[in-house]
């Protein structure tokens, strides 16, 4: 009885200590974030301007502007993200629902794992041999773009797969018992219900091509030109990131590097909200009633 008694509150204790523990984690966490926001959003505020985020830099009158830089960011972020979505949900389909030799579906696994744990300076050395040498797109945001479409592929393949692989075997046996095609099982069934996981991996993946310097110093250049999509994508230009890194190492200009921050991190919250947003009304077109 005595035993029990001192079992039962062993194990209360470890378990009010774990639970502790992850608490204190938790907190931790939140806390590193919010310090993380709250000292960029301080030191950039009161350099933030209307002049700064609409003009492009001037040597000559002495003025400085990322307006090139953050159009340069979201032309090499949209491109890359046309492309690497359905290379990446197309791959991940294939190694789901129509692979059939579970040796081969093993290789490719092993292979895009081992391009997911590649540093992505390699990535843009071979960017720089193979797009902007090679193929002759020389040092322009295309180039940049593809490369960091080699970069994400694994994102966007790991995160489908593994949201492709919930989706309950009864919802393809069903459709199937139906009379529906394979593939208009996919679509009409499967994507929908993994819509999710889609979503987790063009957030995650956008995140890091916003987040992306490295790679991006070899391929896609330093210019601040201000230029259309069409001719801004086949030109040399500085995404944010890499205009952060020649203000900060290059210039000593940290007021300018907090800024780009700062729009940085906003960018990063536009992205997840209009994400969640066009998840969201991707589910209810497929599931009116709001049934899971």
């Amino acid at each position: 009885m005595l035993n029990t008694a001192s079992n039962a509150a062993s194990r209360k204790l470890y378990k009010n200590f774990m639970r502790g523990c992850m608490l204190l984690c938790v907190s931790l966490t939140i806390a590193l974030v919010f310090f993380l926001i709250a000292y960029i959003l301080f030191r950039s505020i009161p350099y933030f301007s209307i002049d700064i985020l609409t003009t492009k830099p001037s040597y000559l009158r002495g003025t400085i502007g990322v307006l090139p830089d953050i159009l340069n960011t979201i032309y090499l972020v949209l491109t890359a993200i046309v492309i690497v979505l359905p290379l990446g949900v197309g791959a991940a389909i294939y190694l789901t629902e129509y692979a059939n030799s579970p040796k081969l579906v093993k290789v490719i696994e092993y292979a895009v794992e081992t391009l997911a744990g590649i540093p992505s300076i390699i990535y843009g050395l071979v960017g720089m041999l193979f797009f902007c040498q090679f193929l002759g797109f020389q040092t322009s945001l295309l180039a940049g773009s593809l490369t960091l479409v080699i970069m994400n592929i694994p994102i966007i393949i790991r995160t489908t797969q593994e949201s492709l692989k919930t989706v309950p075997q009864g919802y393809r046996e069903g459709s199937f018992g139906l009379g529906a095609a394979k593939f208009y099982m996919i679509r009409t069934v499967v994507l929908p219900c993994c819509i999710d996981g889609i979503v987790t991996g063009c957030i995650l993946a956008t995140g890091r091509m916003l987040g992306e310097s490295a790679a991006l110093l070899f391929t896609a250049g330093f210019a601040h030109t201000l230029n259309g999509y069409f001719d801004g994508i086949t030109s040399s230009g500085a995404t944010l990131t890499v205009a952060l890194y020649v203000y900060a190492k290059e210039q000593g200009e940290f007021e300018v590097a907090f800024v780009i921050a700062a729009i940085l991190l906003i960018l990063c919250f536009i992205t997840n909200y209009l994400s969640q947003y066009l998840a969201n009304r991707m589910r209810n077109a497929h599931n009116p009633q709001g049934q899971r």
